[in-house]
């Protein structure tokens, strides 16, 4: 019989805990009982039209993708990722086992850049930084074969190459040097050593072999009647990489992840003042699901994922006026990720963004069917966090500032 810490740990390693314990913290800032944050509801739909505008003008015809890492492989209106693949002699599946592979290390590798770092696309010539940056050197190196063994039939992700590159491999994939440094590029080789020793060790999720691409056969083994639960994507993901996290929280013996402590976050059981986030986790299964259908199958309980809590989303809510800070300690400073105020800033966007969901959807006349969250976030909430954040601030850095270890945003 499993004990409460176990079931505790079960639980916290699941979408349904981070919305519901983003919720508690939310109540209590509705009491007035947080430290950082105030919430002035009446901001709310002031917020939900500036995301409204922007959705309208970003996908004018209301036919918006899923915030998934695909979407910061479309440059200049070329899909790179798709014309790549065109290239490539492969059936289904193994073009599945590409692209879940790529998805991965991308997501995995797209912790926050910093103000000054910078990607010189070889294709085009321009210059980009930030997630599209990030993203593009990704699917670069994945192209190039750079994950995998210089022979292999097709691109992919080794476990055995992964979990032994070097500092000298990923400062080249993304053109870091003294004059153009990457924040967290230590903490991003950790996390692709610790992906390729995962891998490797866990034949049950990635095969014999010990290739990252073979989670698309595990997927495929996991339907029922062609179809697969968001959450239970969530789920898999969490249990396969969930050594990779370096240094957090445990409970009954199992690393949490992407989850923190908030002395708000009350539950009456042993989850008592965790709060999970699973921010990078939660944005690979959004990710997962083009590859998925692609494959036939029937991806079923999106909108049971959560809004992610990141720095656009959350400074969406601050920029906004929707987050109010209660002292001057929060804004223009930087917060290591476990501290009180980022982790009170997270939880407050987790659950704010249920509540701009419907309301973003009413200008439209839209229902969750046609409007998930997926979309409102891609539209939608991330894109409105970076235009409101340009327009306040030059250069168009957040209201506030996380110490990056490579491994959180």
């Amino acid at each position: 019989m499993r004990t409460e810490e176990q079931r505790a740990a079960d639980w916290l390693l699941s979408a349904q805990a981070v919305r519901a314990q983003s919720a508690t913290i939310l109540a209590a800032a509705h009491a007035g009982r947080l430290r950082h944050f105030a919430v002035d509801a009446e901001r709310l739909p002031v917020a939900a039209g500036y995301v409204a505008a922007v959705l309208e003008q970003n996908y004018p015809d209301l036919d918006v993708p899923y915030h998934a890492r695909w979407r910061h492989f479309v440059v200049d209106g070329v899909d790179r990722w798709a014309a790549f693949a065109q290239g490539v002699d492969a059936d289904p599946l193994e073009l599945a086992r590409m692209r879940i592979s790529l998805a991965i290390v991308s997501v995995l590798l797209d912790a926050g850049a910093g103000e000054t770092w910078q990607f010189a696309d070889s294709q085009t010539g321009r210059v980009f930084s930030r997630s599209e940056g990030l993203a593009i050197a990704s699917l670069e190196a994945f192209c190039g074969r750079r994950f995998c063994a210089p022979d292999a039939a097709v691109p992919g992700c080794d476990g055995r190459v992964l979990h032994g590159f070097s500092i000298e491999q990923l400062a080249e994939i993304f053109q870091v040097s003294d004059s153009n440094p990457l924040d967290g590029l230590d903490g991003r080789l950790g996390l692709l050593n610790r992906l390729g020793e995962a891998v490797v060790a866990q034949p049950q999720y990635f095969g014999p072999d010990g290739r990252l691409g073979n989670l698309a056969d595990h997927f495929v083994s996991i339907a029922r009647d062609g179809t697969i639960a968001a959450d239970r994507i969530l789920g898999i993901l969490l249990a396969a990489l969930g050594q990779i996290w370096p240094g957090r929280l445990s409970l009954a013996g199992r690393n949490l992840g992407d989850c923190w402590r908030h002395p708000a976050a009350h539950c009456g059981n042993a989850a008592d003042g965790y709060v999970p986030f699973h921010k990078l986790s939660q944005w690979l299964s959004y990710s997962m699901v083009e590859p998925l259908c692609e494959l036939g199958l029937k991806v079923t309980g999106l909108d049971e994922l959560t809004g992610l809590a990141e720095y656009r989303n959350g400074g969406l809510l601050i920029d906004t006026g929707v987050l109010v800070p209660k002292h001057e300690g929060i804004i223009g400073l930087s917060h290591p990720p476990d501290s009180e105020v980022i982790v009170e800033w997270r939880a407050l966007t987790v659950a704010l963004l249920d509540e701009l969901a419907p309301q973003v959807r009413a200008v439209f006349a839209k229902t969750p069917n046609d409007l998930p969250l997926a979309s409102v976030l891609e539209g939608g909430t991330w894109a409105a966090g970076r235009q409101v954040a340009a327009e306040l601030r030059e250069g168009g850095p957040p209201p506030l500032n996380i110490i990056s270890d490579g491994s959180v945003f």
